[in-house]
């Protein structure tokens, strides 16, 4: 740890072993259930439409053929697996369109991390109520935000993908609780998958990778979970060491406060966000902003002679490289295709993202009209604004238009409402489930702290 650093928290992951592993239902804040609720539904979509995509395949067909226990399902199929491998093609369908949920500090997607992990676990115990299944959930999400809280923008900075490092921590403290683990074996279970997080971000230029990150995470908090029930120890002060704990080796300049700030009180899975486009949140506000100024001036493609695009730090080192025709993944990260796309379809979905679209000759030369660029403005709001972004539409007869989005449509700042996440469901499963199914599906995650079990929901998960 460099001298710039501040003081590691002492005690830090015994304190948070201690708050995942006694927390219960009735603790949570009814909005927080409300939003855990939302976040169910829209990871359940984000994986039944992952599990059909090619890179999701491929870890299905390397899971099936390595043959294990059947204890567990994958998503979309009759098909069953391992505990750990069923987490592993879940997690990586969750994460596998760019269209999970969104925890904007620690840079997260605990959803398509928790999501997977509870319910290979909900197979496996049998009777789990939605009660517990919140509960589990949130303790998920708490651990695993506040780890990349903790790590700050600078993991990112320093090339790791925060959904397979940090994400491992939702994975665990997700599964740990679901267990019922007690303090002592749930600080073994966080310590156990402090050692397996990995991801690299060079991932997000073309590698199908990057979906397999979140995959991984739900299966090291699995394997972490179980590990400790068998006796496994783990790094004690796995937050806090030193030398070799998570936040002295992940990241350069690391908020130690932030693991334990208002823990109890200040409930960071309150803090989740949802996506309205299939793409990298943090070009979001960019997309809206051109459209706002595009539909408010009736605006065509051929009308525009350049964008410039103002951005925070982040958001110009994350999306705003060179594109090229490498895949899906890269198009869905890129600042420059996702402006062209959306300048012309007016929405980001999966048809946006198909072969012949990803070498578009008029998307290519659209591009060339994007201009992006840090915003010193934008870069003194600090991190919390580092979604925002300023768009100026110069026409080409001579005409200046500008847009400010400082806070993402979709983020706790400026929400999606229930509806709309319900809405989202439906186009997403579409051609997955029936119509009766989905209206299933939205009633049951509705009540989902009524339900005695899930087995009604686990039935819906593996139709076909």
């Amino acid at each position: 740890m460099s001298a710039e650093n501040p003081p590691l928290v002492q005690d830090a992951s015994k304190i948070l072993a201690d708050f995942a592993s006694h927390l219960q239902y009735e603790d949570i804040p009814r909005d927080v259930v409300e939003r855990m609720k939302m976040c169910v539904l829209d990871s359940i979509g984000c994986c039944l439409h992952g599990v059909t995509l090619p890179w999701t395949k491929s870890v299905e067909d390397m899971v099936m053929d390595e043959g294990s226990t059947p204890v567990a399902s994958i998503f979309g199929t009759s098909k069953k697996t391992s505990v750990g491998n069923a987490a592993l093609v879940n997690g990586t369908a969750g994460h596998a369109f760019e269209f999970d949920d969104m925890h904007k500090e620690s840079i997260l997607h605990p959803g398509s991390i928790a999501i997977p992990v509870l319910f290979a676990l909900v197979e496996k115990l049998e009777r789990v109520s939605g009660k517990d299944f919140l509960t589990a959930m949130v303790s998920g999400y708490e651990i695993g935000a506040r780890v990349g809280n903790a790590a700050s923008i600078q993991l990112f900075f320093d090339g790791f993908h925060p959904q397979g490092t940090s994400g491992v921590f939702v994975g665990a403290a997700a599964a740990g609780r679901l267990l019922n683990l007690n303090s002592a074996l749930m600080l073994d279970c966080l310590g156990i998958a402090g050692s397996q997080a990995g991801g690299l971000m060079a991932a997000q230029e073309g590698a199908m990778v990057k979906r397999f990150h979140s995959g991984r995470a739900a299966q090291s908090g699995i394997y972490s979970a179980l590990l400790a029930q068998k006796g496994l120890t783990g790094i004690s002060n796995v937050l806090e060491a030193g030398y070799g704990g998570y936040l002295s080796t992940y990241s350069t300049s690391p908020k130690p406060e932030r693991l334990l700030y208002g823990l109890g009180s200040v409930w960071e899975a309150g803090q989740v966000g949802f996506k309205p486009y299939a793409c990298v949140t943090s070009i979001h506000s960019s997309l809206d902003a051109l459209l706002f100024i595009m539909n408010g001036k009736k605006l065509k493609p051929e009308d525009i002679s350049s964008i410039d695009v103002g951005l925070s730090p982040m958001t110009f080192t994350h999306c705003a490289w060179e594109y090229k025709a490498q895949g899906v993944t890269a198009a869905q990260m890129n600042l420059y295709f996702n402006m062209a796309s959306v300048a012309f379809d007016g929405v980001l979905f999966t048809e946006q993202y198909s072969a012949s679209k990803l070498t578009d000759p008029s998307l290519q030369a659209f591009m060339q009209k994007v201009h992006a660029y840090i915003d010193p403005d934008i870069e003194a709001m600090g991190v919390a604004y580092r979604h925002a972004s300023r768009v100026k539409v110069t026409t080409t007869n001579g005409e200046v238009f500008q847009k400010e989005i400082l806070d993402r449509r979709g983020s706790p700042e400026n929400p999606l409402s229930k509806d709309e996440i319900a809405f989202k469901f439906r186009n997403v499963v579409s051609g997955i489930l029936g119509d009766s199914q989905i209206n299933e599906m939205i009633g049951l995650v509705d009540k989902l702290e009524e339900l005695p079990n899930l087995d009604p929901i686990m039935a819906l998960l593996t139709s076909k």
